[in-house]
């Protein structure tokens, strides 16, 4: 098992391609300069023993010195020890919408960020509760088995997009249902799911399948994220908006949140409808439920010792550094030789 111990220093990897850039330009720059001052073709009897390769070579060399340093700084670590730890906690399943829909902009950035970035902060307050994803629209996908590896979960939230699911559509009851089978308590007492939708369920068996989970003994919520205005729905494009989705009169679709499914659904499941708004997600209230249920004691397994490798990327990056340090920037004497055109 790895880590990043301070995956927060990631962003320092943002300066490579703006000093390769730097470089890029300083050179075409250089060209430019010494073209005003003789013809293309004596310039490198003008500039004798200069090695234009060698400078590459060298900043080659300094960006995977860069490169190594940043590595260094971020620390990978690998686990070495990894021992049965107890925990109390729940089996928590959240079920993200990732229909069209979601890409509605009347929350900021729109619905599905927002979706997301409150799924990460919910992650980060969970103790000792283990987590699942699932992810769907028109059909339901397991995105994340239930774990208890918070970092796992991030991870796969990351990569979630409209595009993860072929089938459009909004179909909440596959979400309950597929949930449901996902929890390998038999007893599903320390059971719950969460619904994040903005509420429009096409097939309308959400509440019927949110009884059956309630008569098992699991705990059914659901968050509405959008405004009862609504917004359009963006067709994308490279990661752009090209236009809005249009009826079949042309008319621009406008999307708006549902509140009575939801409502019903969370009603039947016995748990509690929340409307999120672009100040308050909504989640805070839902960790406060999970936190009232019973708990159940589990084992797992989990690295508890770590070893530290920033020492391997810190020395190969001092190394580097001292190797370009003793490359000068001109020509070697065997490749002089054999220069025609060299007086020695």
């Amino acid at each position: 098992m790895m880590r990043l111990a301070h995956s927060e220093y990631l962003y320092l990897l943002f300066i490579i391609p703006v000093m390769v850039l730097i470089f890029l330009w300083l050179r075409n720059w250089k060209k430019k300069k010494l073209s005003l001052y003789s013809e293309k073709a004596l310039l490198p009897h003008l500039l004798g023993d200069a090695s234009r390769h060698k400078a590459t070579f060298r900043f080659i060399l300094l960006m995977i010195a860069t490169l190594l340093l940043i590595i260094g700084i971020v620390n990978p670590q690998i686990g070495t020890k990894m021992e049965k730890v107890k925990r109390k906690g729940i089996d928590l399943v959240i079920c993200l919408d990732v229909s069209q829909s979601m890409l509605a902009q009347d929350f900021k950035p729109n619905r599905l960020e927002k979706s997301k970035r409150a799924i990460s902060r919910l992650i980060d307050q969970l103790q000792g509760d283990r987590i699942g994803l699932i992810v769907f629209a028109g059909k339901a996908y397991v995105q994340l088995p239930i774990t208890s590896d918070y970092g796992a979960a991030k991870l796969f939230l990351s990569t979630i997009t409209t595009d993860i699911v072929p089938t459009q559509g909004t179909d909440i009851g596959d979400a309950i249902e597929l949930s449901m089978q996902s929890f390998g308590d038999s007893t599903f007492k320390h059971n719950a799911i969460v619904i994040i939708t903005d509420g429009e369920d096409h097939e309308g068996n959400g509440a019927q399948t949110a009884l059956e989970a309630r008569e098992k003994g699991i705990f059914v919520h659901t968050i509405g994220m959008g405004t009862e205005e609504g917004a359009p729905i963006p067709v994308m494009s490279n990661g752009r908006i090209v236009s809005y989705k249009q009826d079949h009169s042309g008319q621009t679709v406008i999307s708006k949140l549902s509140d009575e499914s939801l409502y019903t659904i969370a009603q039947n499941g016995k748990g509690k409808y929340i409307k999120a708004s672009n100040n308050d997600d909504g989640l805070e209230l839902i960790l406060q439920e999970v936190e009232n249920m019973e708990q159940n004691e589990f084992e797992s397994n989990m690295f508890t010792s770590y070893a530290d490798q920033f020492q391997i990327f810190l020395m190969l990056s001092f190394v580097i550094l001292v190797l370009e340090i003793f490359i000068t920037n001109r020509k070697s004497k065997w490749l002089r030789k054999l220069n025609p055109f060299s007086h020695e």
